[in-house]
């Protein structure tokens, strides 16, 4: 079943900009003649079919893997064919969007045990006891 956000995700990609460029590594020859590396650039700022606390939401959460503050740079470049390297692409941007727009759920503090609290008494009782019969007898 989709949801609203992987529905959203799907449509964005429609606004996303693609390059394509000579990738380095497998692929013999091929790699000197066929533009097999992806990259996508995606502008959070412009979207049209962001609202604003949407577009808020991914700039707060997705800040730390952002260039020039509003626009998501991914690239592909693992397959030797260009078409697999988008599909594989548009499955990042799909997951990263998606961890975006994902709650997390609040932590919920929670208390030491008395049985542990016991515990770490006990062990350090015993390592006292340890060090008081090292000690030189006077």
């Amino acid at each position: 079943m989709k949801t609203i956000e992987d529905i959203k995700a799907r449509e964005l990609i429609k606004e996303c900009v693609f390059k394509t460029s000579r990738s380095s590594g497998a692929g013999g020859q091929n790699v000197n003649k066929v533009e097999s590396k992806v990259e996508l650039w995606f502008n959070i700022s412009e979207s049209e079919k962001l609202t604003e606390e949407e577009k808020m939401i991914l700039l707060y959460k997705l800040h730390k893997k952002l260039e020039k503050e509003t626009t998501i740079h991914l690239q592909e470049q693992t397959d030797r064919t260009q078409l697999k390297n988008k599909e594989l692409l548009k499955d990042k941007f799909y997951k990263l969007i998606l961890q975006g727009f994902k709650v997390s759920k609040p932590r919920k503090p929670t208390k030491v045990s008395k049985a542990v609290k016991a515990k770490r008494l006990d062990n350090k009782k015993a390592k006292s006891e340890t060090k008081q019969l090292r000690r030189k007898i006077t």
